[in-house]
């Protein structure tokens, strides 16, 4: 509130009464109050105001009432009071508010306070209030005027520089532009004579020099400069002596005048070619009267300058001529005049319209039309297209063969310049001076069967096989050309067509086997060698079920969809091609860097993955891609690469398809083995190389051995015994699992049935399938033909299905083995753990038998964790009915955990190794 004393907080403490009036002391530097400021303060622990009179003025006048100044101060200084309270005494603080004062006008208060107190901390803040509206009114108008003269001369079309001490300070977007720079970086801080030429430094030296006084210019005055690259250009420049950062220096300003040097030189050029140009050049005003009249002129219709200049064009040319009708007809026409002696000439004649008036270019061509009509009878007959160029480069005659070739009128194509016809050669490139009459005239050189592309007004093409030669050899001095050519476009497609079809797949249009290879040929060889040439081998994932399921149509068209996507996800120069099926290669020599050769092949990966839609039906697609990179130094060929690219494809499909490899030699070495091993496993069948053991599984209770699980052996006769964890893989990728499994599934049928009634034993004979036999239809028909051949009871044999292949496809998976139930056989559920499964969804297929993995046992004796969780697998097994047998038992305290756990079954190299029948069961009895 207001009061007449202003109380200072704290004030005890510094040996002055608190409440006691308060004086000019504790404000400090500050600044006292004036006639537009108020002194305030505020209390910490009362949170109370406190002003001064002369507030009210500053708020907005006398009419404020008491609680309405206190408001108003509250809400200016509410950011220092709540910001300032944990703030020593003695700290400074400052900031600027706004408000609406009663009036409705905006108003500016600057608040400076300062925290006072004792050692205790601050108890409170003294400040003063200070109107600043004119302040910052005056400080944005000049803000404002520094930034429209700023952008002024940033923005200006002329180019702006300062320089101080001869180093240049300040640079404009102009002058970046016509000194060539891309920033100011590349400007700033150097001599300014860096960007004179060394003909103009002396007298741009001069000029400065004479500068003496603030705001002194030079006059206008024309300076060669060098741009960064060191080309010169001209321009008219004036130097100002101005000041930067308070120290001398001078403003430049440049305008480029190159473009208005050179247009008067053209024009100094242009009235030199008028003078001696052979066509008559004659300018009219609007009315038709001749202001202009060249030698040519004089020369073609007799009339002189002085006698032409001042009459009418019609009557000094003979006939009647209205510049505006040839403009109609496109600016060049043929027409008749009539010399001044009345002889008739052939003119051509040109207009072009000027401000005030017409241009007329009028070419005699009498004696040239006299030469055409002796051969013209015989050139219109023929199919051959047949054009006569003249020393212009315009043609001045041309048959109608040709007009039918080049579509156009014939009207349309004489007087037109040759060089207008759009010819391309067969790379697509315009040929040299665009036309090759041009190199006849130029080198008088016979140009015969060239093969050039006419782009034809209409925007079609056709291929033609063009000579050119001279009119008159025995005159090359005259330069008139003759070109004839022919229609050689449906011969081409043909040819076109037929090295198409050699050269690109059929279904997709991409390049073919052949074509790739060549492509990849040419870029191993020669000096312009790539300095790496990278390779993509590209197998579709999944499109053998598309292919099988839907149908070969929608294979096509899914190829299609594939190759299209991986046409777009290429470079301009890199080729996409299919080798046959689902086989694609992309080539490139645009990339060096291995990221950058990750970075396409997830790309092309993901281009592919995107759901392709066929016949209204959702597909999915994925890729392996192998790798193969080529320095170029590499000695490989074509096909060689392409091979090693086909292996490390081959490597991603193993490692799980979806997938990119890089090759390398080891990789190809292993793939090399893989291919002799996958043959060496198909003539071990027939050799009798595999051969099985059997390892028993004891009833933990009892300790009696009640089954044993074949174990599936290779002896091979070069490499000795081949371990499962290689040959098995290999058999499922190369689809021999299911001979292979058919094979141990009917001799250790055969073996157990036979020693059961030998020994008078109940036996059970377990058996593994794999995921691949489970997809096999004649599973179920081959397991009933084994036990009905050998005579097993059903109830002895035990198929063991791991979990993960389970878990692939958990209802096919359920339909094949409750088939395989239905034949009286025991299920188990292998290697139980390892593949992220549940008791909830086991329940749910026809399982008897459930293996824990050897991984959860070992350690069970010494890992009360470990000993947890097996009692969990068994404790919810048994929950289901399910017999629990225990794997890799290696010593008894594990034998002897697993008692306690009540575990039913275990098996492991502690109760037997895996042994041959004789072995086993000679032991055993």
């Amino acid at each position: 509130m207001e009061a007449d004393a202003l109380a200072v907080p704290g004030a005890g403490n510094s040996g002055r009464p608190a409440g006691a009036p308060l004086g000019n002391e504790p404000l400090g530097d500050l600044g006292l109050a004036g006639d537009h400021a108020a002194i305030w303060s505020y209390d910490f622990e009362a949170e109370t105001l406190s002003w001064l009179p002369g507030l009210e003025n500053l708020l907005g006048g006398g009419a404020l009432t008491e609680a309405e100044i206190e408001s108003r101060l509250a809400d200016l200084v509410a950011p220092l009071t709540a910001g300032t309270r944990t703030s020593p005494p003695w700290r400074e603080f400052e900031l600027e508010q706004s408000f609406r004062n009663p009036a409705g006008e905006i108003r500016w208060v600057r608040l400076r306070a300062r925290t006072i107190g004792d050692d205790n901390g601050s108890s409170g803040l003294l400040g003063i209030a200070t109107d600043v509206t004119d302040v910052r009114e005056n400080r944005q108008a000049l803000e404002d005027l520094t930034d429209r003269y700023r952008l002024l001369v940033e923005l200006s079309p002329d180019a702006v520089c300062v320089h101080e001490a001869g180093v240049v300070t300040y640079v404009n977007r102009a002058a970046l532009t016509a000194l060539g720079a891309s920033s100011t970086a590349e400007l700033i801080g150097r001599p300014i004579m860096d960007f004179v030429a060394d003909e103009s430094l002396p007298a741009l030296l001069d000029r400065i020099a004479s500068l003496h006084r603030q705001g002194a210019s030079t006059v206008p005055a024309d300076t060669v400069m060098l741009r960064l690259d060191g080309t010169k250009y001209l321009v008219q420049s004036i130097s100002v002596r101005t000041t930067w950062e308070g120290r001398p220096a001078f403003q430049v300003i440049m305008r480029d005048i190159s473009a208005q040097k050179a247009a008067e030189a053209t024009l100094r050029y242009q009235a030199a070619l008028i003078s001696h140009v052979s066509d008559a050049i004659i300018a009219t005003n609007g009315g038709g009267v001749v202001t202009s009249w060249n030698p040519a002129a004089e020369n073609v219709y007799g009339w002189t300058a002085g006698e032409a200049i001042g009459g009418t064009v019609s009557e000094l040319v003979g006939a009647a001529l209205a510049p505006e009708t040839v403009l109609r007809r496109g600016g060049v026409m043929q027409t008749t005049h009539r010399h001044r002696n009345g002889s008739t000439l052939a003119i051509r004649i040109s207009a072009a319209e000027m401000n005030d008036g017409f241009v007329l270019v009028c070419a005699d061509e009498t004696a040239r039309r006299r030469a055409e009509q002796h051969y013209s009878t015989v050139v219109a007959s023929l199919d051959e297209g047949v054009v006569v160029i003249g020393p212009g480069g315009l043609i001045e005659s041309a048959n109608p063969a040709a007009c039918r070739i080049i579509g156009v009128g014939h009207d349309d194509l004489i007087g037109v310049p040759c060089v207008t016809l759009e010819l391309y050669d067969e790379q697509g490139r315009i040929p040299p001076a665009r036309m090759p009459s041009v190199v006849t005239r130029r080198t008088g050189a016979t140009l015969t069967g060239l093969v050039l592309r006419l782009r034809r007004p209409a925007g079609d093409d056709v291929w033609i096989s063009l000579t050119s030669r001279l009119l008159t050899p025995e005159d090359p001095s005259a330069q008139a050309v003759v070109a004839s050519f022919t229609d050689i476009t449906e011969r081409r497609a043909i040819g076109e067509r037929l090295a198409h079809e050699a050269t690109h797949d059929p279904l997709t249009e991409l390049a073919n086997r052949t074509l790739v290879l060549d492509s990849l040929a040419e870029a191993l060889s020669g000096a312009g060698r790539a300095e790496l040439t990278t390779l993509l081998f590209i197998d579709l994932d999944k499109f053998k079920v598309i292919n099988d399921s839907l149908g070969h149509s929608v294979g096509d068209k899914v190829l299609r969809i594939a190759g299209e996507r991986l046409r777009r996800g290429i470079g301009e120069n890199d080729l996409v091609g299919r080798l046959g099926g689902d086989e694609f290669v992309v080539v490139t020599a645009e990339i060096t860097e291995p990221d950058e050769i990750k970075a396409l092949a997830e790309h092309l990966r993901e281009a592919l993955t995107e759901p392709i839609t066929v016949n209204g039906r959702q597909l999915h697609i994925d890729a392996s891609i192998g790798i193969v990179t080529a320095a170029n130094d590499d000695t490989r060929t074509a096909e060689d690469l392409l091979r090693d690219a086909d292996v490390a494809m081959y490597q991603a499909k193993t490692l799980g398809r979806a997938r990119y490899e890089f090759f390398d030699v080891e990789l190809r070495e292993r793939m090399q083995r893989r291919l002799r091993m996958e043959q060496d496993l198909r003539d071990a069948l027939q050799n009798e190389e595999l051969w099985t053991a059997y390892q028993p599984v004891v009833d933990i209770e009892s300790g009696e051995m009640v089954a044993v699980e074949a174990l599936l052996r290779w002896k091979h006769p070069a490499h000795g015994t081949i371990s499962p964890a290689e040959f098995i893989p290999l058999a499922e990728e190369s689809d021999l699992i299911n001979l292979i499994g058919k094979y141990v599934l009917r001799t250790t049928t055969r073996e157990i049935a036979r020693r059961r009634e030998q020994l008078g034993i109940d036996l059970n004979l377990k058996v593994n399938l794999s995921a691949r036999q489970l997809d096999d239809p004649h599973l179920v028909a081959g397991v009933q033909d084994a036990l009905k051949t050998t005579g097993l009871p059903p109830h002895a044999l035990t198929l063991e299905v791991t979990e993960s292949a389970l878990m692939r496809d958990q209802a096919a998976a359920a339909e094949v083995l409750t088939s395989l139930r239905d034949l009286g056989v025991s299920l188990a559920i292998d290697d139980f753990g390892t593949g992220y499964s549940s008791l909830a969804q086991l329940q749910r297929l026809p399982l008897d038998t459930l293996k824990i993995d050897r991984t959860f046992v070992t350690g069970i004796a010494e890992s009360r964790d470990a000993a947890a969780i097996v009692k969990s697998i068994i404790a919810m097994a048994h929950a289901v009915d399910l017999i629990v047998v225990a794997e890799g038992v290696e010593d008894e305290e594990q034998l002897t955990v697993l008692r306690e756990l009540h575990c039913d079954q275990a098996q492991g190299f502690h109760l037997g190794r895996p042994a041959p029948p004789d072995e086993l069961f000679g032991a055993a009895g």
